[in-house]
């Protein structure tokens, strides 16, 4: 066929950006409510207008396109609109993890560039010291949440105008410019690797579009679903849900904390139908206080991602009456990559059974290209016999830009044409991939990832530390948390208390090792510490 004469035009190409989820949800469905925070309740109108708001004013305060405006939020309002207002101006969105230190945050706002900080008032202190640490000028935007501990506390403002004052000055007919290209930069996202610098993952607007409609898909959102904020929507943009929701004119419950005592009441009042987290959080309702729990009308769905869940997990869960959907991503992934489809013999297996085929990684989610399980050097397939180890590599256009100006990571992610997870899987004939180990050394504690090489950096800054190794412990609530092995300098005395003091003065706590333990660190004939041996080692101070 010869199309020659056809060309790519405005009428038949418009560049994909999930900003436009929200345009159209505010057009089908204006009169709902959209956002549930507390005692607030924002209709699409509403919400729609609130972003123009936004978007408005940060215009009006100097941001452009291509500006990287960060933010340090917990799962509220200003949060949300953020992820509409910023990219819709063309900018660049940075969600911080609030759990970071303050020299951490500092390495991040210099790294990404940032001109506007949205900062909520509980994370002050921290962030006073951060700004302290970068050494230049910020405009800070304090965001002074109705739910917070800082509410009404002048003491915690560091800037000069607050969120809502910021919104009052916006246009809520705002035009926003929007995107010229979907291949533009959205956001950026730090992940720490598996070196104690972080990496600035950046996504663009094609592969956020597709990837919130890949999970809005998998996951079984509808209009009349209810999404509780469960999940930090500084976590690969809150898994891309903060696009998805909206995208089929679901709800957003927000919710400032991670708490059974407000997770259980909020399902029951507001009905929800839908809620993500790591396997921390499943931990945290399961072992809630009886008096805390409750049970729903409904089936609550439940994806879960990070270290595998333990089948018993599983199972609990679905024992109170959530159903558990098993996902697998990573930062460079846009979140979810992969899922735990239930195929129809499974409901007849025992739970047991089920639940053990449930905890399975999965295959690809429908807007991942593809996903082979394969020898890292040749990126050949290894054999779907369920035994042989590979490395999971996935290609598509839900997968990363790249690390911002950091060519040689890049170049080491995509070598063969494809991105290269360093997680060791095996593949079953059935198609579904199943994680084994970590080619890397990260420890995921609670859904974050923690550099081994960033805490060893710590630990041998110590003048009682002659060597030091850290892997991952088994642990019943957090999934893995770091284990210190130490041997200390001849001489020298030195308890675990003291080491474990050192680490939180310098580190962000949830790196923080939770055993410690002395004596000669096992190693090869060439002198490496054998980390496969500690973690054997490891194992039974599990808890």
């Amino acid at each position: 066929m010869d199309d020659r004469d056809l060309v790519r035009n405005a009428a038949n190409h418009v560049p994909l950006s999930p900003v436009t989820f929200l345009e159209r949800s505010a057009l089908v469905y204006p009169g709902k409510v959209a956002v549930r925070h507390g005692r607030l309740a924002y209709t699409y109108a509403e919400f729609a207008a609130r972003c123009r708001r936004l978007a408005s004013a940060l215009a009006a305060r100097g941001v452009r396109r291509g500006d990287t405006v960060a933010i340090l939020a917990p799962n509220v309002p200003a949060m949300l609109e953020a992820h509409y207002a910023v990219p819709a101006l063309g900018a660049v969105l940075n969600p911080l993890n609030i759990r970071l230190d303050a020299g951490a945050i500092a390495v991040c706002l210099a790294h990404g560039e940032a001109k506007l900080l949205l900062a909520d008032a509980e994370f002050a202190p921290v962030l006073r010291d951060a700004l302290a640490r970068l050494g230049r000028p910020i405009d800070v935007v304090d965001i002074d949440d109705s739910e917070g501990p800082g509410h009404g506390d002048a003491a915690s403002r560091l800037g000069q105008v607050t969120y809502e004052e910021l919104l009052a000055r916006g246009d809520p007919a705002f035009a926003w410019p929007g995107v010229d290209d979907e291949w533009a930069p959205l956001a950026l996202l730090y992940t720490s690797g598996t070196t104690g610098d972080p990496k600035g993952v950046v996504y663009h607007h094609r592969g956020a579009y597709l990837n919130a409609l890949g999970n809005a898909l998998a996951f079984g959102l509808a209009p009349d679903s209810v999404y509780l904020w469960t999940l930090p929507m500084f976590h690969c943009n809150g898994w891309t849900y903060t696009w998805a929701v909206t995208a089929v004119g679901a709800t957003h419950v927000c919710l400032r904390r991670v708490d059974p005592a407000l997770i259980f009441p909020a399902i029951a009042a507001h009905g929800v139908t839908h809620l993500c987290g790591a396997p921390i959080v499943l931990n945290l309702l399961i072992h809630a206080p009886e008096s805390v729990k409750r049970r729903f009308e409904r089936v609550v769905e439940v994806a879960t991602g990070g270290a595998a869940p333990p089948s018993a997990v599983i199972e609990a869960m679905e024992r109170m009456g959530f159903r558990v959907t098993h996902l697998y991503g990573l930062t460079e992934s846009y979140g979810p990559a992969t899922l735990c489809e239930p195929q129809p013999g499974w409901s007849d297996l025992p739970l047991a059974g089920r639940a053990q085929k449930m905890a399975r990684q999965g295959v690809p989610l429908p807007t991942l290209a593809s996903l082979v399980v394969a020898d890292p050097r040749t990126a050949r397939s290894v054999p779907r016999d369920g035994r042989t180890m590979g490395e999971v590599l996935l290609r598509g256009n839900t997968v990363m830009k790249g690390y911002l100006r950091n060519p040689a990571a890049t170049a080491a992610a995509f070598e063969h044409g494809w991105y290269h997870t360093g997680d060791l899987a095996v593949w079953h004939e059935d198609g579904y991939i199943e994680i084994k180990d970590r080619s890397k050394d990260v420890i995921n504690t609670g859904g974050e990832n923690v550099s081994s090489l960033e805490v060893e950096e710590c630990l041998y800054r110590h003048p009682a530390i002659m060597e030091a190794a850290v892997v991952a412990c088994p642990d019943s609530h957090w999934g893995e948390t770091p284990c210190a092995f130490v041997t200390p300098k001849e001489g020298a005395a030195v308890t675990a208390e003291e080491v474990v003091a050192w680490c939180r003065e310098r580190i962000a706590h949830f790196k923080v090792p939770r055993h410690v333990v002395f004596g000669p660190l096992p190693k090869t004939a060439t002198g490496k510490i054998q980390k496969n041996v500690l973690r054997d080692r490891a194992k039974p101070l599990a808890r």
